[in-house]
């Protein structure tokens, strides 16, 4: 294995998931706003799941997002 090229694919990876992530979330949560579903000072629950099927990988990270 080149743990060059692996290291780099992983930040790649990842750069993509959390520039991605964070996009849709605000763009959800600017909705939610907007449509009176949530007020300005919500605190959201939040999780995410990574798999990697190829090896067994499920991992979830729970957290919560602060509109305050």
């Amino acid at each position: 294995m080149n743990e060059d090229a692996f290291n780099a694919s992983i930040r790649k990876f990842l750069k993509t998931l959390g520039v991605t992530a964070q996009r849709e979330i605000e763009k959800a949560v600017r909705q939610a706003l907007a449509d009176g579903r949530i007020k300005d000072d919500a605190k959201l629950p939040a999780s995410a799941i990574v798999t990697i099927a190829g090896v067994g990988l499920s991992w979830e990270i729970k957290g919560d997002i602060e509109l305050a």
